[in-house]
């Protein structure tokens, strides 16, 4: 055992070091050998365009806005004749029907004197004539509560406002970024609202779509949280009455849903496959031969998520998923980041 510690391990070891120093030495002075053929220089993974088949199934277009119940503004009086305020028939505070009599504007036109000549005299004589009143009643275009602000006596030309008429109703009014306002195009004439800590969804009547208010068109100044991103712009204003019986006041916010058209068996397509949100797209048709062909097609209703191809296309044809990048990305296949969540070719 001790000839074995004091020799025959020492030398196994001068051995072992002595190969290691000699591969080393090789390496350091050969390399290693690389062929052509090396696999690892060849690509090892192909980046393939994802495409869908178009399908058939139902779509609803639903636009839901956020909004606000407001008091509808109150009916402006007009003077409707030149002329002075003679006599008062109504009072601030009154209510009113459309039609009330609410005052009169008197209008005192001058007459010449009447003069006459004796004819035996010819002594002239002259009488003072009255002169010639003309009345006109205003009254009330709105029925509500009557707030007048012209005086007796005052003097008021046509076109002047005498009071006001407050209906004592109210609305659901939202704003529509131009996405939205696109989807309402042909709107109809109500929505469901649902009021924040409000009674049950209700039916709202006379829905319009119009113009923002002036000063609010343009970006809301305000960053969306979720993309750090300025918010999305206002072009529109969607505006609808709150029926009789509903219990509501002004400030409440409010959810109005409106549902622009149902398609059933529809074709369909993701809308990030669609260049293009409205009437007319482009999207880009997988031919059998694996190549590409950009084609234009007719869009018909959207839900945010899959858009109806009225034109185009048929069932079963394949088309990217995405718009290739470098062409105008519809604004639905973009990320939250602004870059399009497409793969480029």
């Amino acid at each position: 055992m001790g000839v074995t510690r004091r020799i025959i391990f020492p030398a196994l070891r001068i051995l072992l070091w002595a190969v290691i120093a000699v591969a080393l030495v090789k390496i350091a002075f050969a390399g290693s050998a690389l062929t052509g053929d090396d696999g690892a220089a060849q690509p090892s993974a192909e980046i393939v365009e994802p495409a869908v088949a178009v399908t058939t199934g139902s779509i609803t277009n639903t636009v839901t806005v956020q909004g606000a119940v407001v008091a509808d503004a109150a009916v402006l009086v007009k003077a409707t004749m030149a002329g002075t305020v003679t006599t008062l028939l109504a009072a601030s505070g009154q209510h009113v029907d459309v039609g009330t009599p609410i005052l009169v504007v008197s209008l005192e036109t001058p007459v010449a004197p009447t003069v006459t000549t004796n004819p035996e005299t010819g002594e002239q004589t002259s009488r003072e004539n009255k002169p010639k009143v003309k009345k006109e009643t205003v009254t009330a275009t709105a029925a509500g509560t009557l707030t007048l602000t012209a005086l007796k006596d005052q003097v008021v030309s046509v076109g002047d406002a005498i009071g006001s008429v407050a209906p004592g109703t109210l609305s659901v009014t939202g704003t529509l970024t131009p996405d939205q306002q696109y989807r309402l195009l042909a709107a109809p004439t109500e929505a469901e609202v649902t009021l924040k800590g409000g009674p049950a969804p209700f039916t709202c009547t006379g829905l319009r779509v119009g113009a923002a208010p002036a000063g609010e068109s343009g970006t809301t100044g305000t960053i969306d949280p979720a993309t750090g991103a300025p918010a999305a712009s206002v072009s529109g204003q969607v505006t609808c009455a709150v029926p009789a019986g509903i219990t509501a006041f002004a400030g409440l916010g409010a959810d109005i849903a409106i549902t622009n058209g149902v398609a059933d068996g529809a074709m369909v397509v993701p809308v990030t496959a669609v260049q293009g949100a409205v009437q007319t797209g482009n999207v880009w048709v997988v031919l059998p031969d694996g190549t590409q062909e950009k084609r234009a097609v007719g869009l018909g209703l959207t839900d945010g998520e899959i858009v109806q191809i009225t034109t185009g296309l048929a069932e079963g044809d394949q088309v990217l998923e995405f718009v290739p990048i470098g062409d105008v990305v519809n604004p639905a296949a973009m990320g939250q980041d602004g870059m399009s969540v497409g793969i480029g070719g």
